[in-house]
């Protein structure tokens, strides 16, 4: 299109909803750590920190963070569902390998994500973000990186 500019984002963010896990997996707190921590390698990011929590009776919260940014969880076992975020500065590390082996190692079933193109600059001086793409795979675990 004549006109049009397009700007390189700072960074790509995946929210994304995992539905009909393992529950035991998502119960325990060492399991869940070191799938986190193992996606983050997946990605080819580099580990800064790692931080988990267990709540009583169950749930597991943590966060991996990265010198790309960071990758989150929160789980309810009880409902065999995981809430992800994945986001990921640069063009070194993949968002997209991160998701995937998060998805296949929590065995979902299906996999609701939105995918956000994050820090683009803009005219007028100020950074936003486009949502680049957000579907919903029913039994499919991979995610597909858009063209």
């Amino acid at each position: 299109m004549k006109g049009v500019v397009t700007m390189k984002a700072l960074g790509r963010h995946i929210v994304a909803e995992l539905s009909f896990c393992n529950e035991q997996i998502l119960g325990d707190l060492d399991t869940v750590k070191d799938i986190m921590v193992t996606a983050a390698l997946a990605a080819k990011a580099e580990i800064k920190e790692v931080a988990f929590h267990k709540f009583s009776p169950q749930g597991v919260s943590g966060v991996v963070v990265l010198g790309e940014s960071h990758v989150a969880i929160h789980t309810w076992p009880e409902i065999g569902y995981a809430a992800i975020d994945i986001y990921t500065c640069g063009d070194k590390a993949d968002p997209y390998a991160a998701c995937n082996y998060l998805a296949d190692h929590f065995q979902a079933g299906s996999v609701s994500k939105t995918v956000m193109d994050r820090g683009i600059p803009t005219p007028f001086g100020y950074y936003s973000h486009v949502i680049s793409s957000s579907y919903r795979d029913s039994g499919a675990r991979k995610v597909a990186q858009p063209a």
